[in-house]
């Protein structure tokens, strides 16, 4: 594509004077001139990226009340790539296309369809194919169960043996589970016969019915559909425009009637044409907000420049790699030129913030929009009173401006009190009250006041309507995050979820084999009842509210025998598990009551004190953080010794809570010591550590081979004197010749790393100082003795503002795109992780990355080098010297680098599922979205065990999804050694969760 090719003219009418945050005015004023015009008010507003569309959404929601908004986002995948968009962006890209066009036609509907640019340049199927609606179902209508089961699966809903997500459906019996995309509960079709006797919601946690549902209309949840036409189009296609289609895996996919990852980007083949966008949206106007035309010009370069990477390949396999066709770019894209044409007949218009003055005739819309108040001089004088600059900012334009509003914005809930609080001074105490949406303010009398939530980060004033402050600009910008409502019960819900072939254990019957929810007729009612297999294939039938005689057994392994109806082996097995639980609770309660009768200083500050230490801290806490750091600092307070553990997801915030932790000891006069288990982390530790307490006065020392032997010979007598208040170091700091004044605090930092040696000397200093262990992934018997009370326990399971979950992509080898992934990276200013599951494998991945990516600089380090030569390795990637660090999974603890947020990991199916979770993340510890690439070989079969730990990475793709991981581990591990000797035998007899109950029940009575 030539230069002059994606030169972006958008034929536009330039809005002009729009400042920072107005554009939902803008909108509503351009809806109410359609209106007058007596058009349909149609708009389609295109933004510039998916985090753009977030905010826009929350904005349009609050500002055009009156407004029917639909949010279409663009693929979540690069163009000519090997994955397919998540399927939940896919149904709910179909559900907003066949919602829209369902509405056309109202004459005094107000309607947006808000959507990117990146979804607006790639072509869709035309509107017939989202209007129509292949399945029907309502009571009393006559199906056909064999045909009901194809069509489903035709229309891409994924067959499943329990309903738990939208776009499932689980057949069984004469009844269909079905989760219909774009509706917030499934629901439970009965069939009698071939007639729907009923329609009920039910809950897809519990799977008890809730009440009846209306009737089913349900469409497709992908944009292609695998019917023999659109098979026979596809074939056809493929040879056309793509030639030989010999072992081509796509072709072969289509042609058995499967989909694969990847086939969403042959979509042009399973149709005659693709329409575009604008075409079938059929707006009455299109509005671009600013810096959409150089939005538009990046995403045109970066299409073509796949294609030419893709067509440039070798079509023929190397290595690893499979072969890859890529269809010309127009087939499933728009140019600058077709993008153009499209608009040329339709309303657009073009947001800017100024008037080109070559153009001064251009229309602008009459919004009277003023440069917004900056409060950023009142705030830096220390002259000025913010308060009195903001009454007297509010006070100048009421004067001018009779009917002016106010509503003050702020992003989250903490920060709007701070600012109503701050009206509250300049006004006689009277409190904004908080509004949801703007009508609410509108509504009222002139120069009423308002306080909303409201992603708005600069002030402004709209003609002599509104004016709004903002509390960022009111003082100052500090990281905040959204009100979220918490729900404790997340990870109860993750633990007892069942699917079919789960093993499960019955406190009476003993193990057996979860075979779905069915429907039984008793004394000629229905009934939903667990089915559950045993041994011989005897049948166990447990009604849904009797779901608590029932729990998981753990991981369905090899070598577990099912037991037998109405056997003695279970009845035995319990037996003797009791017996050896009695034991344990006994030991239990007895270490419980020791520690409680010890007793230790109490380590408490002021509040104020605390506080003023506090506001250090450049970001705003979140919830969990601050529950955290409330139970630590009551624990350090309480006069015994305190042994807590902090379980958080990398980058969560726990040395947040050690910091405060260590500043509470030694402004109690004692010494704190941190102790983690590598150099590198010893060093990362002590940066982030000493350039906070150096702002009070507390002198902090590193312990570490990084340490020259004289500076480490000083440190050490200067620990003994009580001239250092806090020690940060590696296991050495656990060594007898290392002595303290008064040691008070000891914080572990992943205690998992340590060996048996260190493990033990921890054991002696808990008995007389306060212990705090941070972890993002406890192992067994450290959660065990957290959940059964020895170890008091704090979760942080709220991600800090701005924190982005890490994109895991599991795909094969493939150069095209990941050479994109490390130049991305590369050209956004970072660095990246490749690892190799074997040091053997470095070599040729590194002639690899030589082929792929020879513009960048390759570091080597694995755990075989010198530890002089690995440390250097180490601290010249850490100081950027190197563009990549290849490796074995010697990373995968205590490496903390912001600035690496891409990750390839080669043969991830040869890695545990904790050392995924842990490699993974190493990445994402910024405000930047990271990438891992989990790449595997086709040519080799995966075992069933690899298969399920890379389909459990998938499920583990949120934020703080580390102590879901933990508890799945214990499951499958047992809980380890707790008081002295192994239960992991009796655990794997009756199961992580009966045993659980039976230890609480035992220590309980």
């Amino acid at each position: 594509m030539s230069d002059a090719d994606n030169q972006t003219d958008l034929g536009a009418t330039l809005v002009g004077g729009v400042a920072p945050g107005t554009d939902p005015w803008i909108v509503s004023d351009i809806l109410a001139q359609l209106a007058e015009q007596g058009q349909p008010a149609d708009l389609l507003f295109v933004v510039r990226d998916d985090r753009r569309l977030e905010d826009m959404r929350s904005l349009l929601s609050f500002v055009c009340t009156q407004a029917d908004i639909h949010v279409f986002p663009a693929w979540d995948c690069l163009p000519y790539d090997r994955v397919s968009p998540r399927p939940d962006i896919q149904a709910k890209r179909v559900a907003q296309l066949s919602r829209w066009l369902a509405g056309r036609g109202a004459s005094d509907s107000q309607r947006i369809f808000l959507t990117t640019i990146n979804a607006l340049v790639q072509k869709v199927p035309g509107a017939d194919y989202f209007s129509s609606t292949q399945v029907r179902l309502y009571v009393d209508a006559e199906v056909d169960f064999e045909e009901l089961v194809k069509n489903l699966s035709d229309l891409g809903y994924r067959r499943v043996g329990t309903v738990r997500e939208p776009g499932e459906f689980a057949p069984r019996g004469g009844l269909v589970d079905i989760f219909p995309i774009g509706q917030d509960q499934p629901v439970r079709v009965d069939l009698f016969g071939d007639t729907v006797e009923s329609l009920k919601h039910f809950d897809p946690m519990d799977q008890r019915t809730r009440g009846d549902s209306q009737p089913l209309s349900l469409g497709t949840t992908r944009e292609f559909r695998l019917t023999d036409d659109s098979i026979t189009r596809f074939r056809s296609g493929f040879r056309k425009h793509l030639s030989d289609p010999d072992k081509d895996p796509y072709y072969q996919a289509v042609s058995e009637g499967r989909v694969i990852d990847g086939l969403d980007h042959w979509l042009p083949l399973f149709f005659d044409q693709l329409q575009d966008l604008v075409d079938v949206v059929a707006p009455s106007a299109v509005v671009f907000e600013e810096q959409s035309p150089e939005a538009l010009e990046a995403r045109f370069e970066t299409i073509a420049d796949f294609y030419a990477a893709r067509t440039e390949a070798s079509n023929l396999p190397k290595g690893s790699e499979l072969p890859y066709r890529a269809l010309p770019t127009q087939m499933l894209y728009l140019d600058a030129a077709g993008l153009n044409t499209v608009l040329e007949a339709t309303n657009v218009w073009q947001l800017s913030s100024f008037v080109l003055p070559s153009q001064p005739d251009l229309p602008i819309l009459n919004n009277g929009i003023r440069p917004h108040p900056d409060f950023a001089e009142d705030r830096n004088d220390p002259d000025k009173s913010l308060p009195m600059a903001v009454a007297a900012r509010a006070k100048e334009a009421w004067d001018e401006e009779a009917k002016l509003q106010v509503l003050l914005s702020a992003s989250s809930f903490g920060a709007l009190q701070r600012l109503n609080r701050l009206w509250a001074e300049m006004h006689g105490g009277v409190e904004p009250n908080e509004i949801r949406r703007l009508d609410e303010l509108t509504s009222k009398p002139s120069q009423s006041v308002a306080g909303a939530i409201t992603p708005l980060s600069r002030s402004f004033q709209l003609g002599t309507r509104l004016l709004v402050i903002t509390a960022e600009d009111v003082f100052g910008q500090r990281a905040i995050r959204s009100r979220r409502k918490k729900r404790a019960d997340d990870f109860l819900r993750e633990v007892s979820s069942l699917k079919s072939g789960d093993l499960v254990v019955h406190i009476d019957h003993g193990i057996g084999q979860y075979d779905g929810l069915v429907s039984i007729d008793i004394n000629a009612a229905a009934h939903d009842v667990l089915q559950i297999l045993y041994y011989g294939g005897d049948k166990l039938f447990v009604p849904v509210e009797n779901i608590d005689v029932l729990s998981r057994f753990g991981d369905a392994s090899e070598g577990i025998v099912l037991d037998r109806l109405g056997g003695a082996s279970w009845q035995e097995r319990k037996s003797k598990a009791k017996d050896r639980i009695t034991v344990i609770a006994i030991e239990l309660m007895r270490m419980a009551a020791a520690r409680k009768l010890r007793t230790a200083e109490k380590l408490v500050v002021s509040e104020a004190v605390l506080e003023d230490f506090a506001s250090i801290f450049p970001f705003t806490e979140t919830d969990d953080q601050l529950a955290a750091i409330d139970d630590v600092v009551e624990d350090l307070g309480a006069g015994r010794p305190m042994d807590r553990l902090v379980c958080g997801d990398v980058g969560f915030g726990k040395t947040e809570v050690a910091i405060r932790a260590a500043f509470v000891a030694v402004a109690s006069g004692k010494q704190a010591a941190v102790v983690v288990p590598t150099t590198l982390l010893a060093r990362q530790h002590f940066a982030s550590f000493e350039s906070r307490m150096r702002q009070v006065g507390i002198e902090v020392r590193q312990f570490s081979r990084l340490v020259p032997a004289g500076q480490l010979a000083k440190n050490k007598q200067d620990l003994i004197e009580g001239k250092v208040d806090l020690a940060i170091g590696t296991h050495a700091l656990l060594s007898e010749s290392i002595e303290f004044k008064d040691l008070g605090l000891l914080i572990i930092d992943e205690e998992q790393r340590f060996g048996v040696k260190q493990k033990e000397r921890l054991k002696k200093i808990r008995e007389t100082v306060h212990v705090l262990t941070l972890t993002a992934t406890p192992i067994p018997r450290t959660l065990q003795l957290a959940l059964t009370g020895v170890k008091d326990l704090s979760l942080i399971g709220t991600p800090p503002v701005d924190r982005l979950a890490v994109r895991t992509f599991i795909m094969p080898w493939d150069s095209v795109v990941l050479r994109d992934g490390l130049m991305r990276e590369h050209f956004r200013g970072g660095q990246s992780f490749v690892v190799c599951p074997r040091v053997r494998d470095l070599a040729d991945m590194k002639e690899r990355l030589a082929n792929v990516v020879p513009e960048l600089r390759v570091a080597v380090a694995h755990g075989q080098m010198s530890p002089q030569v690995l440390e250097d390795t180490m601290n010249a990637f850490y100081d950027k010297q190197f563009d990549v660090l290849l490796s074995t999974n010697i990373i995968e603890s205590g490496i903390d680098m912001p600035s690496v947020n891409t990750m390839i990991i080669h043969r991830a199916d040869m890695f545990g599922l904790s050392a995924l979770y842990q490699l993974r993340g190493r990445v994402g510890r910024s405000k930047l979205r990271a990438y891992a690439y989990l790449t595997i070989d086709p040519r080799k079969p995966m075992t069933a065990y690899a298969q399920r730990r890379l389909d459990v990475m998938k499920t583990l793709d949120s934020l703080g999804a580390g102590f879901n991981l933990a508890s799945h581990d214990m499951d499958i591990r047992g809980a380890g050694n707790l008081v002295g000797e192994e239960q992991s035998g009796h655990i794997r007899e009756v199961g992580v969760e009966l045993y659980q109950q039976m230890l609480e029940e035992a220590v309980t009575s």
